[in-house]
């Protein structure tokens, strides 16, 4: 049996809105073919963002700390947005990740796709940088320890529609982790942030680590990436 392919596409620093929109043609098209039972195409955007916040379908709106006038001080969008999960905050130094991804093609469930997802994080930050990282059984996303209990350092916040995926993953390398204290990330109030560039204490070659990352992620899920 022949590996799945991804379509590898970079988005560069783009708006969330234009991003979002660009993202919701390409899953619409998806859909589209699969309720005409034709084959689908697999994709993977990066993208980065200026500073915005999302806030999922399910998310609490008073885990956003400030005020719409702060928001404008800051530099900063707010958007509703049809993904599962909380609030959290997208900012350029952050790897933005949106897995369109035809899951039953793929042979996976939601669970699982979900589970490969963090995996290839997990496996990018260990192979990668030396960073033991893990799962919580009761929040997604990535995180590691650290002296006051887990900090994440990769959100997730996804949806599915006819075994389709849409929104993904935000991996922090070189954020600006002062934007994170203008709400409850997550949700979470008793939980912190980090970065590889709070890891480690230097910033990274962001371009590289693009690279290095899609590796993982092509991995996880056992396909070829095509660009």
């Amino acid at each position: 049996m022949s590996k799945p392919t991804i379509k590898y596409l970079d988005y560069g620093l783009t708006d969330y809105g234009k991003a979002w929109e660009m993202q919701q043609e390409i899953f619409n098209r998806q859909v589209k073919l699969k309720t005409e039972k034709q084959p689908t195409e697999n994709h993977l955007i990066f993208v980065e963002h200026p500073h915005v916040y999302t806030l999922g379908k399910s998310g609490n709106s008073q885990n956003m700390l400030i005020s719409d006038e702060m928001l404008k001080t800051i530099n900063a969008t707010y958007y509703k947005v049809d993904r599962g999960g909380d609030i959290t905050y997208h900012g350029q130094g952050q790897i933005v990740g949106y897995p369109i991804f035809d899951l039953e093609a793929m042979g996976l469930t939601y669970k699982g796709y979900i589970n490969k997802l963090e995996e290839s994080i997990i496996q990018y930050l260990k192979k990668e940088h030396n960073i033991s990282s893990n799962q919580l059984d009761d929040a997604t996303g990535v995180w590691v320890s650290a002296d006051r209990g887990p900090e994440k350092i990769c959100a997730i916040g996804t949806k599915a529609s006819h075994y389709i995926t849409m929104h993904g993953f935000a991996l922090n390398i070189n954020t600006d982790l002062r934007y994170f204290g203008y709400i409850n990330p997550c949700g979470f109030t008793n939980r912190g942030v980090t970065s590889l560039e709070k890891i480690k204490g230097k910033k990274f070659d962001y371009e590289n680590e693009k690279i290095l990352l899609r590796k993982h992620i092509a991995q996880a899920f056992n396909a070829e990436l095509i660009f």
